[in-house]
């Protein structure tokens, strides 16, 4: 999903703006990483259209890889984060399993209906 900054964003490529208004890339920081393979978890499972050609694809092996890396960051990392980088992590692995688990069910449901 496109946030509303970066819908009105003169950037392009993941760029952002910084405080001189140049575009450059991100903050390398655990959440932004951790966002990043929440996104691929979502563009994986259909949730977010591919940029280029505005198709919406699912590839479970691909969402269940970004999410068992997620896991593994979840487990390799605790008692290492700060509280805001914990929840984060623990809600964003919560919202993408419960969102695989949907996708799954759907394709099921699917393809009873057929």
């Amino acid at each position: 999903m496109v946030s509303e900054y970066e819908q009105g964003c003169p950037c392009e490529d993941g760029k952002v703006p910084d405080q001189h208004g140049q575009c450059v890339m991100p903050e390398v920081t655990f959440m932004a990483f951790i966002m990043s393979l929440n996104t691929s978890a979502m563009f994986h499972l259909g949730d977010i259209a591919d940029p280029a050609t505005g198709e919406k694809l699912i590839d479970l092996s691909l969402a269940r890889h970004a999410i068992d890396t997620l896991a593994l960051l979840q487990e390799k990392t605790k008692g290492n984060l700060d509280r805001d980088e914990e929840e984060m992590l623990k809600n964003i692995l919560y919202d993408v399993k419960m969102r695989f688990v949907q996708v799954v069910k759907n394709r099921a449901s699917a393809k009873k209906s057929s």
